[in-house]
């Protein structure tokens, strides 16, 4: 049976910033001119190359396979920073995406795995999600460390709603804020079980100086790949 603690309603659940452009021009430019001396070294070579063989002594005639494989080296090394210039354009194609992606999260509700929540209007909520039935000790504390509250309640395999009103053991009603949530659950037997806590809130801003993006949800930062779920605001 669940555990109601006082202030507390246990549920059990079944399984804008401003975006920053990125130019692309210097970098253009920058691969232009390096394909452009490629091609005029390339072409002195060739000079080189033929000049030294229509001047070769008849009687001491110059390795021809030493230049061919000159020739050939040269060749690679053009590949390799064709390459080059192709990958730099890739990898500023994929973070312009990235920009573009954690833009799109703006001012929208998402959850990701997180033991802090935002106390606001008397009401937090937390995920527990258990692998097998149990029972948790569940503590809460503030943004600086101060035990707020302490309960316990049953756990169900799967995903478990722990709301808190704002109220301490002793009906002291706590202020809006952050604060985080500590669960030690142990199964009939007594032995530990481990339980992931995810939270739901909404991204206001994203900090796309940062590689990956960087967004932040209830006072924490985290990047798109940490993202399990989002929602529309409002729905």
């Amino acid at each position: 049976m669940t555990s109601i603690q006082p202030g507390i309603r246990n549920t059990v659940t079944s399984a804008t910033t401003d975006a920053s452009s990125n130019s692309t021009t210097g970098k253009a430019s920058d691969s232009a001119i390096n394909m452009q001396s490629i091609a005029g070294n390339f072409q002195t070579f060739l000079t080189l190359l033929t000049t030294q063989l229509q001047n070769q002594d008849p009687t001491n005639p110059l390795d021809t396979n030493q230049f061919t494989q000159q020739l050939v080296q040269f060749a690679q090394v053009e590949q390799q920073l064709r390459a080059n210039d192709q990958l730099t354009t890739l990898v500023s194609l994929q973070q312009s995406a990235q920009a573009t992606q954690a833009l799109g999260f703006v001012g929208e509700n998402v959850t990701v795995n997180s033991n802090t929540a935002q106390l606001a209007d008397g009401s937090a909520t937390w995920t527990l999600s258990s692998p097998k039935p149990a029972t948790a000790a569940v503590t809460i504390s503030n943004s600086s460390g101060q035990l707020v509250y302490s309960g316990s309640m049953t756990l169900q395999t799967g995903s478990n709603t722990f709301q808190w009103n704002g109220q301490g053991n002793d009906g002291t009603q706590w202020p809006d804020g952050t604060y985080s949530v500590s669960v030690a659950a142990t199964d009939s037997s007594g032995q530990p079980v481990g339980v992931s806590t995810s939270v739901t809130g909404v991204v206001n801003s994203v900090d796309l100086t940062k590689n990956p993006p960087v967004l932040s949800v209830n006072g924490q930062n985290f990047t798109v790949n940490q993202i399990l779920g989002v929602s529309r605001s409002g729905l």
